[in-house]
Parts: structure tokens; sequence; C-alpha cells
């Protein structure tokens, strides 16, 4: 959620019209975010949030995101469904870009979680995971075990510049994880980016899950790990909330539940979730140009959380 592409009044209302939503009213940026640039888009219809989809991207999964949404919608998940303009078509191409409208949804994300809200969250996640076991479609992660090893080799002696001796600690973390990655639990869909900023809510209640655009086929308990990780520590990841951290558990198993099998694998799920958004944010924090309106994000706060994890 970054503005990278800058998209003019005059572009912007033919975008809208194409798309049948009736006349612009205004449109803003919105910073918050590396991956994408979005857009809060007002119309004579109502609201949408405008997608450019950036370089990180592939436009070929663009079908498997926008399936994927109007499925789980069609289900009841809280989820926004895609705008199709009168083709069918939910994706067009603007300047070389692709891009796509999704509903609005109502609500705010929570910057320091209750216990309640976080329960809530578990079990929306549960929830989208049963409602997902039916999606005929799949995608591989591409910021799974492999993936991450390879980022760690591209980012190399540059992530000592972001914190000394953060190289060896990670390629020591590298060595852990592919020797001992369960890769026999059960692989389902998965949301794969479950963050605070990620989820809409209304006091206790989720109102929307969104930014699928990690989503894919992959170890289901590692999504819950994610959740964990992403929603159990304060903001540079050195203070760790138990009652929240079991909340999400609790919701998620009282909505779907987990094996024997995963829970004896879950710290170690959890390491890797830290690794990964380690890694993907100590790229962004090296790579990340200088004029894009994006906020960067802190990857210690997860080297920081990973150290948690490993002294379990």
């Amino acid at each position: 959620m970054a503005v990278y592409t800058h998209i003019g009044a005059e572009d912007m209302s033919d975008i809208v019209r194409e798309f049948g939503l009736g006349t612009l009213l205004s449109a803003k940026g919105i910073a918050e975010g590396v991956e994408n640039t979005n857009y809060f888009v007002d119309t004579s219809s109502g609201r949408y949030i405008l997608t450019v989809y950036e370089k990180r991207v592939n436009t070929d999964d663009l079908p498997f995101f926008h399936a994927l949404l109007d499925h789980l919608a069609r289900k009841g998940c809280p989820v926004p469904r895609t705008m199709h303009d009168q083709s069918g078509a939910s994706m067009k191409l603007w300047r070389g870009k692709a891009l796509a409208m999704i509903e609005f949804l109502p609500g705010l994300s929570v910057s320091r979680p209750t216990a309640d809200e976080a329960h809530a969250v578990g079990a929306a996640l549960g929830q989208l995971h049963g409602a997902a076991l039916d999606f005929a479609m799949s995608r591989p992660n591409a910021m799974g075990l492999d993936g991450w090893i390879a980022l760690a080799e591209k980012c190399g002696s540059a992530l000592d510049d972001i914190a000394p001796g953060l190289e060896a600690r990670v390629t020591e973390e590298c060595t852990y994880l592919r020797n001992h990655w369960p890769h026999h639990l059960p692989h389902s869909i998965i949301h794969a980016d479950l963050f605070p900023d990620n989820v809409l809510m209304t006091g206790d209640t989720v109102t929307g899950l969104i930014d699928f655009y990690f989503a894919c086929t992959d170890i289901r308990a590692w999504d819950v790990a994610v959740t964990h990780a992403a929603w159990s520590f304060d903001a540079d990841g050195t203070n760790f909330n138990a009652a929240v951290g079991d909340a999400i558990l609790a919701g998620y198993r009282q909505c779907f539940g987990l094996s024997a099998e995963e829970e004896a694998a879950f710290q170690t799920l959890a390491r890797g979730a830290c690794l990964r958004f380690l890694l993907t944010r100590a790229w962004d924090w090296l790579n990340t140009p200088a004029d894009a309106l994006v906020t960067r994000k802190d990857p210690i706060a997860f080297i920081n959380r990973l150290n948690h994890y490993a002294s379990q």
C-alpha cells in the first residue's frame, strides 16, 4: 500500500467509468505499506480501493487473487469483492501496469490489540481456511523457505548495514529452518500476511480481511504462525503479549483447529514467519526508492521476534 504510480484526475475518472462505478468524486493515495500503489477512490456509487500492481506482483497471479476474494466473499468471509467491468474483467492495463478496483470495507486497523480482538482475528483466520477448502485454484508460495534463503543470499553482507552481525544471524537461521522445516504438515490456501493493518475491526468484530496479494498454497499452520508473530508483540518486537498470542490460537482452534503435529511444530513455523518478514523488510529497507511515498518498516522488529521464538 504505497504510492509508486501517480494517476491524475482525468485518468482516474476514465478508470472509474470503465469499471461502471459512476462519477469520480475524489481520490487519495495511501502511503502505508510497501508492495503496491493504492488509492481511496470515492465515486457517485460508493467508495473503493484502486490497486496498481507494482513489480513484486506477477500479473499472471491476478486471476487467482481475484477469484479467491470472490470465492471467500460468497462463503461469507469478511473480505472485499472485486469489481468487474461490463465484459466481466476484474483487471485492466493502464500505461503498462495492471490495476483493479475492490470493494471498500468499513472498520479500522488496531495498533494495540486486546485479547478479545485477537480472539476474533484467530477465529476469522479459521473461517477463511475453512471457506478455502473447496477453492479449486492454487498458487505456490514464492516467499516460502526457498524464497527466504534466496533473498538472504541477495541481501548478503548488506544485512550488516542494518545491524552488525545480522548476516551471520540470518545465515544461522536459514540453516536451522532448512534442516527442521515441517514439510509434511497439511497444505491449503493461506493469506500469508495477516498483520494488524490487513484486518479491519469495529469493536471486537472483524469487518475486513484485506491485502491478499501474498495468498498462496502452503502449510496451513504457518499462516497461524504468521498471524501470531504479527499480532503478539509491540511494534519493535521486544515485548511479547502472551494474552494476545494465546487468544489468537484459541480463536483459531475454536473455529478450525490445530492437530497435535501442527501444535508441536508451531515454534519452528513461527521462526520461519519471522525470518520471512525480516528478510523482505530488509530488502525493502535497502532498496526502496528515495522518492517513493512509502513508510519503510524496520527489519529489526522481526529479529527480536525471531529470537523470542528461538528461545522457547
